[in-house]
């Protein structure tokens, strides 16, 4: 799926968070943005996470706390985005104009997907290992990290999946396992290193964690208090998640 493909769709279903980059580049300030764009400041994290994860190379480069909440720019990549999005702008005030019903734009956001899963990465196939009835889909995620999607060779034929194909990988929230660094390697399962940004600590049920990954993207885990303890987990710690190939999902555009 490519960038402008993403972002079109996110011009119908989200129209917020993508103007949030505008609200970054006036603002530079993440609470500030927030507020301008009608957020939350945790809408507004999960914001810039999502569009990270989604693009090539981040968008929006932040730096964490402050009385402010954290200062942010757009990068390079997130300045041509916005510039992208003004032109789209138009192009949505001439498709309203188009428009003959007025329940097409509602058909055709219904017709787009939208899911629960917290992490959504962009990546591209790798390799597709046969292993019986099902498939192993090897991916590529932003600067080379590498993980596993199993799916049945149905699915990979419906999907039309081949080398270089472009997909979305889809992972809950429920689905990720923190371990330190120092677990032994469980080779059946995806492993990726990355430093634990932040944690939400929940009054009831299991913890939000924010994971930082090498390579920019974001990924969200839900742990229980007392494993985070019994591992030496807390904000600042370098990370292990861990997650089954079975758990990955994969989208493609229409």
């Amino acid at each position: 799926m490519s960038l402008p493909t993403l972002l079109s769709q996110h011009i119908v279903r989200r129209p917020q968070r993508i103007a949030l980059l505008q609200h970054i580049a006036e603002q530079g300030s993440i609470t500030r943005a927030a507020k301008s764009a009608g957020l939350s400041y945790k809408a507004a994290w999960d914001a810039i996470d999502e569009l990270n994860n989604l693009a090539d190379r981040p968008l929006v480069e932040r730096s964490v706390g402050g009385k402010g909440g954290g200062g942010a720019k757009l990068s390079e990549e997130g300045l041509r985005v916005l510039r992208l999005y003004q032109r789209l702008q138009a192009l949505q005030a001439q498709l309203l104009e188009a428009s003959e019903n007025a329940g097409d734009l509602g058909l055709l956001s219904r017709l787009m997907l939208r899911t629960s899963a917290r992490n959504q990465l962009h990546g591209k196939v790798v390799g597709i290992q046969a292993q019986g009835h099902n498939d192993r889909i090897h991916l590529e995620l932003a600067r080379g990290l590498l993980i596993d999607a199993q799916i049945t060779h149905d699915s990979t034929l419906r999907l039309e999946l081949g080398l270089g194909t472009e997909v979305v990988a889809l992972i809950k929230a429920g689905w990720l396992t923190l371990y330190p660094l120092d677990q032994p390697d469980d080779c059946s399962a995806n492993s990726l290193q990355g430093v634990i940004e932040h944690i939400a600590v929940a009054a009831d049920g299991p913890n939000e964690v924010r994971i930082g990954l090498p390579n920019g993207q974001t990924l969200c885990a839900l742990a229980d208090p007392l494993e985070l303890v019994e591992r030496n987990l807390d904000a600042g710690s370098p990370v292990q998640v861990r997650f089954s190939p079975a758990n990955v999902l994969l989208g493609t555009p229409l």
